[in-house]
C-alpha cells in the first residue's frame, strides 16, 4: 500500500519565526511553551526547526521553558494506559530507575520538549515526575529549587514563571495541556494524596496536593471568553494562543473554586 502524501502546509524555521513574531512573541520574553508538532503541518527540520525558530524570536535575552514530565516514574498500581497485572507491581517498584535530570526522557508532552531537554545549555528541574527544562539566561532562576514534594505548586517553576512575568504559548496544543492552571490548584482547598515513585534510596511515598487536568478545556474556554488577554493566531497549520501565566493562574483559581468538585480530583 503506497504511503500517503504529506499534509501541509509546508513550514520552515524562517516562516515559523515570522509568524511567531506576528503573534506577538518578543525578544527577551520568558515563554512556557506547550506544543503539538503534528498540528503545524510539514515542518522542514522537524522539532529541531521548531526549537530554533522559538529561540530565534526570543533572542539571546529570552528564555524558552517546556514541561519535561516523567509520568512513567510512578506507582504501577495507578497506571491506566495500559494497566499492568497486579502481580507485576512489586517487581516494577523495586526495579524502576530513579529520576535523573540528565537522562530520564520526558513522556506524554510531545517531541519538542525532548529536543529542548537535550539542547546545549539546557537546565532541568529536580522533581522526579513533573520537571521543566529551560534554555536561556533565566533558566537557572526558573528551574532551581523545584521541591520533591511540590509537583506544580509554590515551590515549582510555575510559581517562578508567574513572578517573572512569563507568558504561555499554546503552539497547536489545547488548554488541557496548560500546566499553569495546576498552580491554581495549590491555592484553593484541595485534598492531599499519597504519591509513589522511585527514589535514590528505593521506592518512596510522598504526600502531595491532588491535581487533575480534567475540565481544563472548559476552564480555558471560559478564560479566553472572560479575560481579554489571550492573543490568538496561526503558526503553520496550528491554532496558537499566547497569554500571561499570572492571568491564567488568577482566573483558574476563581474558576476551580466555583466549578470543581472533589470527584473531579485525583
Amino acid at each position: 500500500m503506497p504511503t500517503p502524501p504529506p499534509t501541509g502546509p509546508l513550514v520552515t524555521r524562517a516562516t515559523l519565526a515570522g509568524q511567531l513574531r506576528e503573534l506577538g512573541v518578543r525578544p527577551g520574553d520568558i515563554l512556557l511553551t506547550h506544543t503539538s508538532l503534528s498540528s503545524l503541518g510539514w515542518v522542514s527540520g522537524g522539532a529541531v526547526a521548531v526549537v530554533r525558530a522559538l529561540l530565534d524570536v526570543l533572542g539571546p535575552a529570552g528564555t524558552l521553558v517546556v514541561p519535561t514530565q516523567t509520568g512513567d516514574l510512578s506507582d504501577p498500581a495507578v497506571w491506566r494506559n495500559p494497566p499492568v497485572p497486579e502481580e507485576w507491581w512489586e517487581t516494577l517498584r523495586a526495579t524502576m530507575p530513579a529520576y535523573d535530570p540528565l537522562v530520564s526522557p520526558s513522556l506524554g508532552v510531545g517531541v519538542v520538549p525532548e529536543i529542548v531537554r537535550t539542547w546545549p545549555g539546557a537546565l532541568r528541574s529536580a522533581h522526579p515526575q513533573t520537571s521543566f527544562a529551560a534554555v536561556g539566561p533565566r533558566a537557572a532562576q526558573i528551574v532551581e529549587g523545584h521541591a520533591p514534594d511540590c509537583r506544580l505548586g509554590e515551590r515549582s517553576p510555575l510559581a517562578r514563571l508567574e513572578e517573572l512575568g512569563a507568558r504561555v504559548l499554546l503552539l497547536g496544543a489545547g488548554y488541557d495541556t496548560c500546566t499553569s492552571f495546576h498552580l491554581a490548584e495549590y491555592r484553593i482547598p484541595s485534598p492531599l494524596v499519597k504519591v509513589g515513585r522511585p527514589g535514590p534510596a528505593g521506592w518512596e511515598v510522598v504526600t502531595e496536593v491532588s491535581i487533575s487536568s480534567d475540565r481544563f478545556d472548559e476552564l480555558g474556554h471560559d478564560f479566553e471568553r472572560d479575560v481579554p488577554v489571550v492573543v490568538r493566531g496561526s503558526v503553520g497549520g496550528a491554532d496558537v494562543r499566547l497569554f500571561p501565566v499570572a492571568d491564567a493562574v488568577a482566573y483558574a483559581r476563581r474558576w476551580l473554586a466555583l466549578h470543581r468538585s472533589r470527584e473531579d480530583e485525583i
